[in-house]
């Protein structure tokens, strides 16, 4: 078995994986933001029951999300050294916004979600005037 074929399998797991979480990540949250509405608007506590049950499931995703992403953006510098290097002026930018806006914006947003109970009831104040 030859070093090369070995570090392409691993990305290709890696690839395989990170193909998987993000996207489960990005329902899940819509699905909590419904969850999380219809709380709201019915004060029903399963509700809010199922979000929080929905959160702990989002946050592991989330993290193996980033786990696999960082492997996989550091796998394309390493098994395709010389490729990258072609079309790393184009390739690069797609991989920084993706950085920037899937793991920032959604990092935010989970620490809103697993940190921010106290704070929330102000944010959909903010929210709700911001929609009016």
């Amino acid at each position: 078995m030859d070093v090369v074929f070995l570090s392409r399998v691993q990305f290709a797991l890696t690839s395989m994986y990170h193909y998987i979480y993000p996207p489960l990540s990005i329902g899940l949250g819509l699905m909590m933001v419904v969850l999380e509405g219809v709380y709201l608007k019915t004060k029903n506590p399963v509700y809010k029951v199922a979000t929080k049950f929905f959160t702990k499931i989002f946050a592991l995703t989330f993290a193996l999300g980033v786990a696999t992403g960082l492997v996989q953006v550091f796998g394309f510098g390493t098994n395709w050294a010389r490729y990258s290097s072609f079309v790393g002026d184009v390739f690069g930018s797609a991989l920084g916004a993706e950085g920037i806006f899937a793991f920032f914006l959604e990092a935010g947003f989970l620490g809103i979600v697993l940190f921010g109970v106290s704070i929330r009831p102000f944010f959909y104040f903010l929210v709700e005037k911001i929609h009016e």
